[in-house]
């Protein structure tokens, strides 16, 4: 999955591949552009996103990127956005309806015309719903640049879930905090404001640096807000400047508590860090990539909020109506020049062959009886059964599928197997993936189970991988 965010100037990128083993293979990119591709939450220019979002793929740090699903991070000023109390014993089936005429009551849009979706959090005593929607017209135009790229939107989220997401973890329910998220970039800073059951305001605060440091303009804006009633509990300091802050001098000159983001993540999600390879010449910038990898968790965490598929129905155009036109143009000329020139083709080549015909005089030709070569022999291994560490993935469906093919292997003499679940139980045919050097034990493991899958599909481990072979059970397995 490719996690991509689009602001006014800025498109960041963190993509992550899954490995056999549930690792994620990393690529990432930034670039603040001098034309503005995002102007009030809508597209500026089609054409222009496209180009910006092609150098992304093309230039990604450490390889390109061949992936093609995209969650599509959007800042929250393209999202019509409500946060309401619900009662805490509503029923599940109920809060669709609920939150839906909530909206129409307090939103200046059709939601007809949009799709929508919401997130709900809650304390002991309280629980909120925090409503996003998204003009149809708006996402179609976004197919339109993913389409010039080929790339496909999988689902949307507001950068505000991502970055809530990243500090959820060390709130307490029980105690109602006023949090300030505020990234810290080199000519400005900028943040939202959250408390403990989700963003607290709609609108994104920003501040140049130009002429003052970043300590005395947060202290400012603190005062202003208690002004407001508003007393701020905690900044949470993200961006890669961030790492450069003395957090008791900081919080001292400021005047509210403040959390590096970078000490949460190491202390709070470390668990998803575990999960990255990253190539260790070069070094991964997770703090300004904080909506990336945010996106990443709350995904992992959210899996049913989807902004761009959940309620759409029929509602959105197929696909993009000039590109698509403009890609058929080109195709259908294609295939005319190529009808036209197999034609022409087809007319020398036979009048060819009547020419040939005509001036070469008849031969009998008897034919030569040909044996069929000896089939090769397999070579020996250069290793034995019993030294392969070899994993077995249940991808069937079939509980304790992966337990009774070690069974099976153990009593045909391999040694060292463990067992696990792929990551999903849709395979249709089983794989048996092996490291390079370790070849020959495909054709050995796929001869020894000759009994149980007929046609299993042979593929190559990378060489980070700890098993020397891994076997993904599929739905083939007899």
């Amino acid at each position: 999955m490719i996690y991509l965010y689009i602001d006014k100037y800025n498109i960041k990128l963190l993509s992550l591949k899954k490995t056999i083993l549930g690792q994620q293979e990393i690529s990432f990119f930034q670039k603040k552009y001098e034309t503005l591709l995002i102007k009030e939450g809508k597209i500026e220019s089609i054409d222009l996103l496209a180009s910006a979002i092609k150098e992304a793929i093309n230039l990604a740090k450490p390889s390109i990127i061949f992936e093609k699903n995209v969650c599509l991070i959007l800042p929250q000023e393209s999202f019509f956005f409500l946060r309401c109390e619900v009662p805490v014993d509503i029923a599940t089936s109920a809060i669709n309806a609920f939150i839906k005429d909530k909206a129409r009551a307090k939103i200046e849009v059709n939601l007809d015309e949009t799709i929508n979706d919401y997130y709900v959090v809650k304390s002991d005593k309280q629980k909120f719903i925090n409503f996003y929607a998204l003009r149809i017209d708006d996402l179609e135009k976004l197919n339109q640049a993913f389409f010039l790229t080929d790339l496909k939107i999988e689902k949307i989220i507001p950068d505000t879930l991502a970055y809530f997401k990243l500090f959820e973890k060390t709130l307490r329910r029980e105690k109602k905090e006023t949090i300030f998220y505020v990234f810290y970039e080199k000519d400005t800073i900028s943040g939202y404001l959250f408390d403990s059951l989700g963003l607290l305001q709609n609108q994104k605060w920003s501040a140049s640096l130009s002429n003052q440091n970043i300590e005395n303009i947060l202290k400012e804006k603190v005062n202003q807000l208690a002004k407001e009633n508003i007393k701020i509990n905690r900044i949470i300091l993200s961006g890669s400047l961030s790492e450069k802050v003395r957090q008791d001098i900081f919080t001292k000159s400021v005047g509210v508590w403040t959390n590096p983001l970078k000490r949460i993540i190491s202390n709070f999600y470390n668990d998803y860090l575990k999960l990255l390879i990253i190539n260790p010449s070069i070094q991964l910038p997770i703090l300004d990539l904080d909506m990336c990898f945010g996106a990443f968790i709350f995904s992992q965490e959210s899996k049913g909020f989807s902004i761009s598929k959940k309620n759409a129905g029929n509602k959105i155009k197929k696909m993009p109506n000039i590109a698509l036109l403009s890609l058929l143009k080109k195709e259908l000329l294609i295939f005319l020049a190529s009808f036209l020139l197999s034609f022409l083709f087809f007319i020398l080549i036979s009048n060819l062959n009547l020419k040939t015909k005509l001036s070469l005089p008849k031969i009998n030709i008897t034919p030569t009886p040909t044996t069929e070569p000896s089939p090769t022999p397999t070579p020996t291994p250069a290793f034995k059964k019993e030294d392969l560490k070899i994993k077995v993935l249940n991808g069937s469906g079939v509980r304790g599928k992966a337990g009774d093919v070690k069974e099976i292997l153990k009593n045909i003499g391999y040694g060292e197997i463990l067992t696990d679940n792929a990551d999903n139980f849709d395979y249709k045919i089983t794989q048996i993936n092996v490291k390079k050097d370790k070849i020959q034990a495909a054709i050995l493991i796929k001869n020894d189970l000759k009994d149980y899958i007929s046609s299993p599909k042979i593929g190559q481990l990378s060489e980070n991988e700890n098993a020397d072979v891994v076997i993904i059970i599929g739905q083939d397995f007899k």
